[in-house]
């Protein structure tokens, strides 16, 4: 058996292991237009930054290694330029000429390369992109060779924070300029307006709700001409307004395309040629949660994928069952991650859900170096199925994060979630770890032992002459920020103050994380009155207002505070 892979990156490189591994006779060509293969696509940042000192650390295999170890024939510097399928061979470009190669079985991984909008002055030298180790390195070695002071990186997407990073750390001030109203357009606004506080306390300056329309070089500076906003002037520019598949290749040998111009694939990674396969980024897989055909550009599910392709052509039975998105960023010291649908994908495919928000500290509160952490989980109204979470924080959310996709995957429910047995000692969680946390929160919606209410309620509320704001915090908790119009009640008097209220009123509770207003709602509602919960409390109200900025500190929710460290 022959089998030729087009990619030598991620999907394509564990294709061709998986297959050699499988099959040891197997004739297994490995076609790559660049000079590498098999390299950290996603450590590119944190070389520019220096992070990732050595180039030679972002290799996972070289082409001769490669070869060594698994046999295979690798061709670095070549390219196909075209398919014939009813030939079964590929025309390759080598040194300026063209030759042809014979297949059975035909693995296509092209990645998808960043988008750059042709709009004046976006073809410029100093605007770059960060794709394949080439572009680390031409951007590395222009700040090397370069007294530079500031940069704009258009784009809020993972790519895009990520070089606000490692921008940073080389003393370059940071403008991000982004279309939507938040950065990170994958997880939710009120999911990414912590990281947008965060990333302003560090100095970085945010223009959203607005775009780049020309870029113009004047001198050794480009000025940056918004479509809405003034100006802004900056010595170079970082692109990162997303990828488009690489499937020009695939359309002109005729095989069927999806969305976006993406390659269409079947459970084994079969195009509409059954003996040609396609991974990785360019191709249209099965959200997971949703159903629906989607392109998800991840290191993670193109791996998977190549995998199964190999394994298919082997004769095994497998199947691919869709990618779910799980992702993570590094924004400093602060983390984002999420798995699954976001509130927007839900509404977007119209699937019924309800949210909520909890604030749980990383580890047990009297033990010194916890940091706080905000979750927010998305699921079925009737079976409580989970469709999807998000988490921000600086410790502790990559396995938070990792537990609930996990759940998630195995179509699990809220139910689930609160009967995890989580590792537990001071130093790592709290014997109600975060992930169980967030389960009761949801178990006591659906069976509804409490009901809710969300930040964006609250303008609504106010207006409502039959409802009634109630703060359950401490006095200085009040004193220091409340939301208008809310009558003052501490959680701890609160029984004895019942007379103060007016029942005839309908009556909107919070506290600084919804644990205090929680309990308060249990009480209220068996003495007869009509409440509903703030679900993420005062703090996520804070902060999706932009009342709340980011002072860095540690507080736990409901009033405890951070032990002496």
């Amino acid at each position: 058996m022959k089998v030729l892979i087009i990619g030598g990156v991620a999907g394509g490189a564990t294709a061709a292991a998986r297959l050699r591994r499988n099959d040891e006779h197997a004739q297994i060509i490995l076609f790559e237009r660049g000079g590498f293969v098999s390299f950290a696509n996603c450590g590119l940042p944190y070389y520019v930054g220096g992070v990732i000192r050595e180039k030679s650390d972002l290799v996972v295999q070289t082409p001769e290694g490669f070869s060594r170890r698994f046999r295979i024939d690798v061709r670095p510097m070549e390219q196909v330029v075209s398919i014939n399928r009813g030939e079964k061979t590929v025309s390759v470009r080598k040194n300026g000429s063209v030759y042809r190669e014979s297949y059975d079985k035909l693995i296509l991984s092209p990645g998808a390369e960043p988008i750059r909008p042709a709009l004046p002055g976006f073809d410029g030298k100093r605007v770059f992109s960060v794709r394949g180790i080439p572009d680390a390195l031409a951007i590395r070695e222009f700040c090397e060779r370069n007294s530079l002071e500031s940069a704009v990186i258009i784009g809020g997407g993972y790519i895009g924070i990520e070089m606000v990073e490692n921008l940073s750390r080389l003393g370059i001030r940071v403008t991000v300029v982004e279309q939507k109203n938040h950065i990170i357009p994958a997880v939710d606004p009120d999911m990414a307006a912590e990281v947008q506080n965060y990333l302003r306390s560090k100095g970085v300056e945010l223009r959203l709700n607005t775009g780049v329309g020309a870029i113009e070089e004047t001198g050794d500076r480009l000025v940056f001409h918004l479509t809405d906003g003034p100006d802004i002037a900056a010595d170079f520019a970082v692109l990162s307004v997303g990828v488009s598949p690489e499937s020009k290749l695939a359309a002109e040998a005729g095989l069927k395309t999806g969305g976006r111009g993406t390659i269409a694939v079947d459970e084994s990674m079969r195009t509409s040629d059954p003996d040609i396969y396609a991974v990785g980024d360019a191709v249209q897989v099965t959200n997971a949660v949703s159903g629906e055909p989607v392109s998800i550009p991840l290191a993670s599910p193109a791996n998977r994928q190549g995998r199964i392709a190999a394994d298919h052509i082997c004769g095994e039975s497998v199947r691919y069952d869709g990618a779910q998105g799980s992702s993570i960023l590094k924004v400093f010291d602060l983390v984002l991650a999420a798995t699954g649908l976001s509130e927007t994908a839900l509404k977007a495919v119209g699937t019924p859900y309800r949210k909520s928000y909890t604030y749980s500290p990383s580890n047990a509160s009297y033990y010194p170096g916890g940091a706080p952490m905000s979750i927010k989980l998305l699921f079925s109204p009737d079976s409580g199925r989970l469709l999807g979470a998000q988490a921000v924080g600086s410790s502790g959310v990559d396995k938070r994060i990792d537990v609930i996709a996990s759940v998630l995957r195995m179509h699990g429910t809220v139910e689930d979630l609160t009967r995890l047995e989580l590792c537990y000692a001071p130093p790592f969680s709290s014997a109600k770890d975060p992930v169980n946390m967030a389960g009761f929160v949801m178990e006591n919606l659906l069976t509804g032992k409490v009901r809710q209410f969300h930040w964006h309620d609250v303008a609504k509320v106010q207006k409502n002459e039959n409802a009634l704001l109630l703060d359950t915090r401490t006095q200085n908790e009040y004193a220091a920020g409340h939301i208008p119009g809310a009558v003052h009640i501490p959680l701890d008097s609160l029984r004895e103050r019942l007379s103060e209220i007016d029942r005839s009123k309908a009556l909107y509770v919070y506290c600084q994380s919804g644990l205090r207003s929680y309990i308060a709602c249990r009480v209220l509602s068996q003495n007869g009155f009509d409440c509903r919960n703030l679900s993420g409390g005062y703090r996520l109200y804070e902060i999706i207002t932009g009342s709340r900025s980011f002072d860095g500190s540690l507080s736990y929710p409901c009033g405890i505070k951070a032990p002496e460290v």
